[in-house]
């Protein structure tokens, strides 16, 4: 029978799991559409594979699903949101394997709500069930080396499966466990066979998308090597290093309680392997330059060692008038970021006050210049409007007459294909869509969406094979990043395009 104590907890759990989900759909504005790199991902559900050139393969399960529930925006911002409440509620479990008491679970999920995870989770990413399965992983080996039952390393292997097939990024959490566990008693574990099936299990679990990559030419590689030679050398380690204490800056006190409980607190002496996996994660990717964002998963299973030793400290004498201390320091530190880093306000409300934006770096682009609005906003404008136009134009041409869409990037061609209500198929040369180009139709047109610089150069190029060529039309949204981006309309072929798309396509695959 479950007591009235039981019953508050679970009443108080389901009441920040609640709060996280309607956080998460207020905290971006209706002014905006999806940001670019969540249209890639919900075409995947149109491809299904067991890998892709820029993710595994668990986004694009999670996009079907949302295909079959109606693709609305409803459900495509309700799996990352459902993916930070389920991390929000692993928090809490550990907090409960740790005996913690109604406080500490109270400070624990104020952290975790309040917290970095609420930008993370308005996007569609796989960044959001990152999180999840670093926590989750972190939890399956405290419950093991809480009870020494091997089913939660069985469990823990399906995690850290799952994770895999979701980011490779999970794999740096491994090796970062390995000099930990090394480091302390429990090093004991790699001497114990139900670790060795649980390897094997992993293994057998995500051997379908290994297999796939090696039939591919391992695209991961080359993914990597152009992203640390485009992105990643540009990363500042010490601005890396900055990054973690923003991440969760009003949970830094429980944070740091963490840690220094994992050492010293003597009911705490099972899992010290957290503590030195803190400083190796973090020297793994600082060692690899990872970008900031990436160690995000490595913090809220510290949340829950901080706020059972909290609990413990702040019960008696003085210090108990400083448990609320703890608990509103998440929430101060909350209110400006709410205030500017969500696209929670309309592009000409930022406008109207850029100055407080421009103050605080805001609206500083890769470039280098300032912009009207922050970039990460001005991604997700303008992918309405152009589906739109590229409608208007598609619809105009002779449906005997098969034409070919193709844009410069990946979210041109997503949100096209999101959008369109003429079943347009849009494609590019540009991450996946350079495989899903279909060359069966003989294409007699071509609609060409390109960067707004291109203006005289494609028409000097491509005109020469079509018998019409004009510029049909752009989006005209001062506020997106895709503000000037030029559709092209392209009638009769003089030659046979699809040569030309297959040699293309074949450059492009050629890693």
């Amino acid at each position: 029978m479950r007591t009235p104590h039981k019953e508050l907890r679970t009443l108080l759990l389901f009441a920040f799991v609640l709060l996280k989900f309607l956080l998460q759909y207020a905290l971006v504005s209706s002014s905006y559409d999806l940001q670019r790199d969540e249209y890639l991902h919900l075409d995947m559900a149109n491809h299904l594979a067991w890998g892709y050139v820029s993710v595994p393969p668990f986004t694009s399960w999670v996009s079907f699903l949302i295909k079959l529930l109606g693709n609305t925006v409803f459900w495509v911002k309700f799996f990352p949101a459902l993916f930070g409440g389920l991390t929000l509620v692993i928090v809490w479990k550990t907090v409960e394997a740790l005996q913690g008491g109604m406080y500490a679970l109270t400070l624990a999920a104020t952290c975790v709500l309040l917290s970095v995870l609420l930008r993370l989770n308005i996007l569609y990413q796989p960044n959001s069930f990152d999180v999840l399965a670093w926590t989750a992983l972190y939890f399956m080996l405290v419950q093991y080396f809480r009870t020494r039952r091997s089913k939660w390393l069985y469990v823990g292997a399906v995690v850290f499966a799952l994770g895999f097939l979701n980011k490779y990024n999970i794999a740096f959490q491994l090796i970062a466990l390995f000099p930990a566990l090394m480091l302390t008693k429990e090093r004991r574990v790699f001497l114990e066979k139900p670790l060795y099936a649980a390897v094997v299990l992993a293994f057998l679990l995500v051997s379908p998308n290994l297999l796939w990559q090696y039939q591919n030419d391992f695209p991961v590689i080359h993914h990597l090597q152009q992203l640390s030679e485009l992105h990643l050398v540009h990363v500042d380690r010490w601005g890396f290093l900055r990054s973690q204490l923003l991440f969760f800056i009003g949970s830094l006190p429980v944070i740091l309680a963490g840690l220094y409980a994992l050492c010293s607190y003597v009911p705490f002496r099972n899992y010290q392997f957290l503590f030195w996996s803190f400083f190796s994660t973090l020297f793994v990717f600082v060692y690899f330059k990872a970008k900031d964002y990436y160690a995000i998963g490595l913090y809220p299973i510290y949340l829950s060692f901080g706020a059972v030793y909290w609990e413990s400290v702040l019960k008696e004498s003085w210090r108990k008038y400083l448990k609320p201390v703890l608990l509103i320091l998440p929430v101060v530190f909350f209110i400006p970021m709410y205030l500017f880093l969500f696209p929670n306000r309309s592009p000409q409300y930022i406008e109207q006050h850029s100055a407080a934006y421009a103050a605080l770096g805001l609206l500083r682009w890769e470039d280098g210049k300032d912009h009207r609005l922050p970039q990460d906003f001005a991604d997700m404008l303008g992918w309405r409007e152009l589906a739109a136009k590229v409608d208007r134009i598609y619809a105009q041409l002779a449906s005997d007459q098969p034409t070919l869409v193709l844009c410069d990037n990946y979210g041109q061609a997503g949100a096209i294909n999101y959008y369109s209500t003429q079943g347009i198929k849009a494609v590019s040369f540009n991450a996946d869509y350079v495989n899903w180009i279909d060359l069966k139709p003989q294409y007699v047109n071509l609609i060409r969406v390109k960067d707004g610089s291109a203006r005289h150069e494609e028409l000097a190029e491509t005109s020469p094979f079509f018998h019409e060529s004009v510029l049909a039309d752009s989006i005209a949204n001062p506020y997106a990043r895709e503000f000037g981006t030029l559709i092209f309309l392209f009638k009769g072929a003089k030659v046979n395009i699809n040569t030309r798309l297959q040699e293309e396509v074949e450059g492009e695959k050629r890693y």
